[in-house]
């Protein structure tokens, strides 16, 4: 198995922090949803009852600062007690295209739930973030962290509501038949639902965090 080195880590987050690309994809992920998020109002004929639902890190939340201390500290990105400060202290901004979107969903009358793996014992510094960067819609009810897995509680959202959009920057974040699984069934998976791919589905780029970071790279063989 090839082994993620650091230096491969730091370029990751150099990447996620730093780039220009990074930041054009970001844009066009929320103006894709800006678009789709229209046309099932339009559809529908109002917002009431649909709801959007979105990840929060690196959706929504750039966690990037944290990603490079981590790096300068040479301690494993997923570092519990670095990220529970980090949720609780951290000053994240928020990803281009983000506020404008979330704004515009609910002045259609959409209802937004906020979904994330964050520690619920961090709750109401979520809470905080979100309310500090001016989102809307951020309360106990619509903010729903760690504990069930994130298949039960969109079923839990789907008692009173129709989700018409989802975003995130897993693929776990969409649906609970990628969570736990490998690469090879996560390719799988994907192609089986790529019709939702740009449609009710908007993949955000993330370089630095995912289940194919220890993958083997494949190069090529000069005959």
């Amino acid at each position: 198995m090839t082994v993620h080195t650091p230096h491969d880590h730091r370029i990751a987050i150099r990447y996620q922090q730093a780039s220009a690309e990074v930041r054009a994809l970001q844009r066009q992920c929320y103006a894709l949803a800006a678009m789709r998020l229209r046309d099932a109002v339009e559809q529908t004929g109002s917002g009431e009852g649909l709801a959007i639902v979105s990840d929060i890190d690196e959706t929504i939340l750039d966690n990037s600062a944290v990603m490079a201390l981590s790096m300068e500290n040479h301690d494993r990105l997923d570092h519990v007690d670095m990220w529970k400060s980090w949720e609780r202290d951290g000053d994240p901004h928020l990803i281009p295209g983000a506020a404008d979107f979330f704004h515009l969903a609910d002045s259609l009358g959409v209802t937004i739930f906020y979904l994330s793996d964050r520690f619920d014992e961090n709750k109401m510094a979520t809470i905080a973030t979100l309310s500090r960067l001016d989102l809307p819609q951020v309360s106990a009810e619509q903010v729903l962290l760690f504990g069930p897995p994130k298949a039960d509680r969109r079923a839990l959202i789907e008692r009173d509501h129709r989700i018409v959009l989802q975003l995130g920057d897993t693929l776990h974040d969409f649906d609970g038949i990628f969570a736990g699984i490998g690469l090879d069934d996560q390719h799988r998976l994907a192609n089986d639902h790529a019709d939702r791919f740009g449609q009710d589905w908007i993949v955000f780029p993330n370089a630095a965090h995912g289940t194919w970071i220890e993958a083997e790279l494949r190069p090529w063989r000069r005959p």
